[in-house]
């Protein structure tokens, strides 16, 4: 893609790539058939999935929690990508290059670094709120009161365009023909791409990873018992739900891994960039494209989008039968006054 607009086609060198010296081979017909069915479905499943969400946080009082703002913010993130990124790089896969114009891919550019930025920032406020939910109990309605966690939520959004900025300056935002997409160049300054990989992704991992743990000890040693009985014990409801989180994270990990360690290694020794195959390279961008949809799908499954989840329908049920229990005691006590 060259700044005037003009299309580059899928057998040009790719604009930044690590070892290019000449031509590229054209693409299977099968490989973008593959790709296009892939991307295809991540859109129709984020959009549907994540609106899913959004809608039943918003529609049902009893998901209107302080913890479910980041679940919110995160759908927000992951729907982004589906509604204007996803469709251009589908049309690019049609038309093998870039069509839409050079302002278009500065824009599609911006938009994905802004969906996974702001993905991981979200996981890593996750994490934080169910680590202090759990952990920390008694002081959790303080830290998170409806007021601390919007400011919370607007903070992540505000770091993850304060992140991706700095790629307008150093130029990485580019067409790239092996993923059809423009997106973040790892060539362009190894420094730079070091400092995204770490600020971006082992960073944040590395605190949900600790907020995680310590959750995981406190889970085993309650059920061991090893806790004095006096201390809070852990519901039923907020164990599913941390396990729906802890899957989130674990998921958008694997999708996101191979990619970012595919940058670092590049990044450490250039002499990589020859070495990796490009199959490899494309496969760790759609995969790292199909995570956007899987969130909505882990929700479903683990039960989040239900109205009514068992603890909640447990205490339904009880209510209703001692309001039977009533009725039923005071029909008999008029029945022995008569």
């Amino acid at each position: 893609m060259l700044p005037d607009g003009t299309l580059v086609h899928r057998n040009s060198t790719p604009v930044g790539e690590e070892g290019s010296s000449g031509p590229q081979h054209q693409a299977f017909p099968w490989v973008v058939t593959v790709l296009a069915g892939v991307l295809i479905t991540t859109i129709v499943v984020d959009v549907i999935g994540n609106l899913l969400v959004i809608v039943s946080v918003f529609s049902n009082r009893k998901l209107r929690k302080a913890g479910n703002a980041f679940v919110v913010s995160l759908a927000l993130a992951d729907l982004v990508v589906a509604i204007y990124p996803y469709p251009l790089v589908l049309t690019a896969i049609f038309h093998d290059g870039w069509i839409a114009g050079y302002i278009h891919c500065q824009i599609s550019g911006f938009l994905m670094g802004l969906s996974v930025i702001g993905s991981i920032f979200n996981i890593t406020g996750i994490a934080i709120n169910r680590y202090c939910y759990i952990c920390h109990s008694l002081k959790y309605d303080k830290l998170f009161s409806n007021s601390n966690t919007m400011c919370y939520v607007v903070l992540v959004w505000v770091l993850t365009i304060l992140a991706i900025v700095p790629n307008w300056f150093v130029e990485s935002l580019q067409y790239d023909p092996r993923v059809y997409s423009c997106t973040f160049v790892q060539s362009v300054s190894s420094l730079y791409t070091i400092t995204v990989v770490v600020v971006h992704f082992i960073l944040p991992i590395g605190i949900v990873t600790y907020c995680y743990l310590r959750i995981w000890i406190l889970v085993i040693q309650v059920r061991r018992r090893v806790k004095p009985d006096s201390r809070p014990k852990i519901k039923p409801h907020d164990l599913r739900n941390f396990i729906t989180m802890f899957v989130v994270f674990v998921l958008f990990a694997v999708c996101w891994a191979p990619l970012n360690m595919i940058g670092l290694g590049v990044a450490l020794d250039s002499r990589l960039g020859q070495a990796i195959p490009e199959w490899l390279f494309t496969a760790s961008y759609f995969m790292a494209y199909f995570n956007s949809c899987l969130n909505a799908v882990v929700y479903g499954h683990g039960s989040f989008l239900n109205f009514c989840d068992k603890e909640n329908c447990a205490d339904e049920r009880e209510r209703k039968n001692t309001e039977t229990c009533h009725r039923t005691r005071e029909t008999f006590l008029k029945t022995e006054e008569l």
